[in-house]
C-alpha cells in the first residue's frame, strides 16, 4: 500500500475522529502526505518519537495505541498477570497519550499504575522496580522541539528495553492493523475492573529518600548547604517538584527558580529547543545571575533525565559546561569521595558510551576502577548494570553519556537529572569549601589527566530524502575506507554495523603510506550491531558518525587531545573543519 492509499484509508476510516480527518483533508501538498504516510513510526534508541499529528509516521493516539497493543501482547506472552507503570511529562498531548496507553493495556487485562500528574522519566524507571511491574511506558520526547512527542518502553528491570526485546515487540506491532486489532476500554470501565490505579505521593516519598541517600558529603551539607547560592530552571518541564524537594530537604535553602520557566508548558514559550545542551535556554537564568551572583546554575530538560550546568570561568564570566565536562567532574568527585571514605569497592566500574569523552578514562583508572564502553543510548548502560548484578562481576559507581545524561545508584536504570542535580550541587559546595569554582576544578582535572576537547555536530536532514542521504553517507564512508584526516593517519576504524574493529599497522618508513600499504588486523566487536562508524587517529583524536535514533539528524562526534586548553581548542577547530569537509562532500 503506497502513501496515498494509506492517506485515503485514514480519511475514510470509521475509527478516525473528525479532528484528525480534518487535519488530513487540509493537506494539499503530496510531499507532506508522503512524509506522514510513507512508513510507520519506528522504534529508535529511545522508542517511538516523532512529530505530533495525523498519519502513520506521526505521534497520535492511534500510533501510540498500536504500539501499546504490540507491547501488551509481548507482556501477556511472557508473564502471567503482568502489570505496567506509566508516566508522562509536560509536552503537548502527553497526558492524552498516557491515558490512551493505559486504556489499551487494561483492554488486554494488564494492570496499570498511572501517575496522577507529570513526573520525570527516571521516576518511571524507579516505579517499575518499586511496584514490581513487568513493564513501563513514559510519554516524552525528551529534549526535542515542541512539535515532537514520544513513547519510551521499559522492561521489568526498570531499564529501557534493549535490542532483542525491542525486536520482538516490533514484530508484534508490525503484525497489527492500526484500526481492527487495537483494543481499548473507557476509563470508567478500567477503574471499575480494578485494573487502573492512579499513583503519586506514596511513590514520590520513597524515590526522594533514595535520591537523598546517595549524598556523599552529608556532614558538609548539614553544616554548609545554606551557604550555596543556586539558580535552577526546569525549562517548563517535570523536574521542579523532585529537584526542589530533594535540595530543600537536604538543607539547600538558597535555591532560586527561574520563574519564567517554572510552570510546565508544552509550547516551551521561552525555549524553542528545550534542551540544556542549547546555551540559549539559560539566557533568563544568566540575567538573574547578574543580580544574585550564584555559585552554580543548572537546568533540566522536559522529562528531567538530562541536566546542563553553568559555572563561572577564571575570568568571572559564566560558561556552559559540555556534557563531557560535567561527566568528568562527576566521575572524579564520586570516585574521590568514595575513596576518601574507604568505601570504593575493588571491582568498581564506570560506564560510558562510545561517543563520550576519553578524558574520563585516566580519571577512572587512577582510582583502580574499570571504564566500560557501550553503544550510544543509556539503555545499554542500564543493561550493563543488570549484567553486573547477575554475574557479580563489577560494582556500578557511575554512568555517563556526552548528551548530558548521568546516573549513580542502581534503584533507577536510566539517566536521572534529579540524582545528578543533587550530586552536582553537593560537588559545587565541596569545591567552594576548597576555594574553587567548578570551572577551576575542571581545569585542575585537565592539568592532571590531559586536555581533551570534544564537539558534537548535528546535521538536520528532514523527510524520506533526508533519511536516504544519511544512509548513503554512512555507506559511502564504509565503502571508501579513510586513509587520513587533516594529515594524520587513521590507526583504528570501528564498524559497529559489521561488528568489526580494524587496526592498521602503518609502515613509518613509507612516505604518504596509504591503507593498501598497511597491515590490517580485524577483530570482532562484542556489542550489539548499530549503524555507527568510529575512527581513531594516530594522535588520539577521533570522530564518530551515526544517524540519530530520535531525530531526523546525522550526528558527528569529534574529539582531540592537546597540550593546553588553547592548544586543544585550536586542534579541535582544525579537526572539525577537516572532518566536516569530508562529510559535506558526501552529502553534496
Amino acid at each position: 500500500m503506497n502513501f496515498l492509499q494509506k492517506y485515503n484509508e485514514w480519511i475514510n476510516s470509521k475509527v478516525i475522529n473528525e479532528e484528525i480527518k480534518n487535519e488530513l483533508i487540509l493537506i494539499n501538498d503530496n510531499k507532506e502526505k508522503e512524509d506522514r504516510f510513507y512508513k510507520d513510526l519506528e522504534f529508535g534508541t529511545g522508542g517511538l518519537r516523532g512529530v505530533i499529528g495525523a498519519g502513520t509516521n506521526r505521534m497520535n493516539v492511534y500510533t501510540v495505541s498500536k504500539a501499546t497493543q504490540g507491547y501488551a501482547q509481548y507482556l501477556s506472552n511472557h508473564f502471567e498477570n503482568p502489570s505496567v507503570a506509566i508516566a508522562y511529562d509536560s509536552r503537548n498531548m502527553s497526558r492524552e497519550f498516557a491515558k490512551a496507553t493505559a486504556l489499551t493495556f487494561v483492554a488486554n487485562n494488564i494492570k496499570v499504575y498511572l501517575f496522577e500528574d507529570l513526573r520525570p522519566t527516571p521516576m518511571l524507571s524507579f516505579t517499575v522496580r518499586e511496584l514490581k511491574c513487568q513493564g513501563g511506558v513514559v510519554i516524552t520526547a525528551s529534549h526535542n522541539p515542541k512539535q515532537y512527542n514520544g513513547y519510551k518502553v521499559y522492561g521489568q528491570d526498570g531499564g529501557q528495553i534493549t535490542d532483542e526485546t525491542a525486536k520482538e515487540v516490533i514484530g508484534y506491532i508490525n503484525n497489527l492493523d492500526i484500526f481492527a486489532d487495537v483494543k481499548t476500554v473507557s476509563e470508567e470501565e478500567a477503574i471499575s475492573k480494578g485494573l487502573l490505579k492512579y499513583i503519586g505521593e506514596d511513590v514520590d516519598k520513597v524515590y526522594i529518600e533514595k535520591v537523598k541517600s546517595l549524598s556523599l558529603r552529608k556532614e558538609l551539607i548539614k553544616e554548609k548547604a545554606k551557604d550555596l547560592n543556586i539558580i535552577y530552571t526546569p525549562i517548563h518541564g517535570s523536574g521542579l517538584m523532585p529537584i526542589r524537594r530533594v535540595l530543600t530537604e537536604l538543607g539547600f535553602e538558597n535555591l532560586n527558580i527561574v520563574k519564567e520557566q517554572e510552570k510546565p508548558d508544552g509550547n516551551f514559550p521561552t525555549a524553542s529547543y528545550p534542551n540544556p545542551e542549547d546555551k540559549s535556554v539559560f539566557n533568563i537564568a544568566l540575567d538573574m545571575a547578574r543580580e544574585s551572583n550564584p555559585d552554580i546554575i543548572f537546568g533540566t530538560d522536559p522529562d528531567c533525565d538530562r541536566i546542563g550546568v553553568v559555572v563561572k570561568d577564571n575570568t568571572g564570566e559564566y560558561k556552559v559546561l559540555t556534557g563531557n565536562q560535567t561527566g568528568m567532574l562527576l566521575a572524579h568527585y564520586m570516585l574521590k569521595s568514595l575513596s576518601d571514605r574507604n568505601e570504593l569497592p575493588k571491582n568498581s566500574a564506570v560506564i560510558k558510551t562510545i561517543v563520550t569523552t576519553e578524558g574520563v578514562r585516566k580519571i577512572v583508572e587512577s582510582f583502580g576502577a574499570e571504564l566500560i564502553d557501550t553503544l550510544t543510548g543509556f539503555k545499554y548502560i542500564g543493561e550493563k548494570i543488570k549484567e553486573f548484578e547477575e554475574t557479580n562481576s563489577n560494582s556500578f559507581i557511575f554512568g555517563l553519556e556526552e548528551s548530558y545524561g548521568y546516573l549513580a545508584g542502581t534503584f533507577v536504570r536510566d539517566k536521572d537529572a534529579v540524582i545528578a542535580a543533587m550530586l552536582i550541587t553537593e560537588m559545587a559546595l565541596y569545591y567552594k569549601e576548597e576555594g574553587l569554582t567548578l570551572y577551576e576544578a575542571l581545569v585542575k582535572l585537565y592539568e592532571e589527566y590531559g586536555f581533551t576537547q570534544e564537539e558534537l555536530i548535528s546535521i538536520e536532514l528532514q523527510g524520506k530524502e533526508g533519511q536516504e542521504k544519511i544512509a548513503n553517507c554512512l555507506d559511502t564512508l564504509r565503502k571508501d575506507k579513510l586513509t587520513e584526516v587533516n594529515g594524520v593517519k587513521v590507526a583504528k576504524a570501528f564498524d559497529y554495523k559489521l561488528s568489526e574493529e580494524i587496526t592498521y599497522t602503518l609502515d613509518k618508513n613509507i612516505d604518504n603510506c596509504n591503507q593498501a600499504e598497511a597491515q590490517e588486523s580485524v577483530t570482532a566487536i562484542n556489542l550489539p550491531t548499530s549503524n555507527v562508524l568510529k575512527y581513531i587517529l594516530e594522535d588520539d583524536s577521533w570522530f564518530v558518525v551515526r544517524p540519530s535514533g530520535t531525530e531526523p539528524k546525522m550526528k558527528v562526534y569529534l574529539s582531540v587531545v592537546g597540550s593546553s586548553l588553547n592548544d586543544s581548542e585550536e586542534k579541535l577547530n582544525n579537526f572539525k573543519n577537516a572532518v566536516m569537509d569530508k562529510i559535506n562532500d558526501i552529502l553534496g
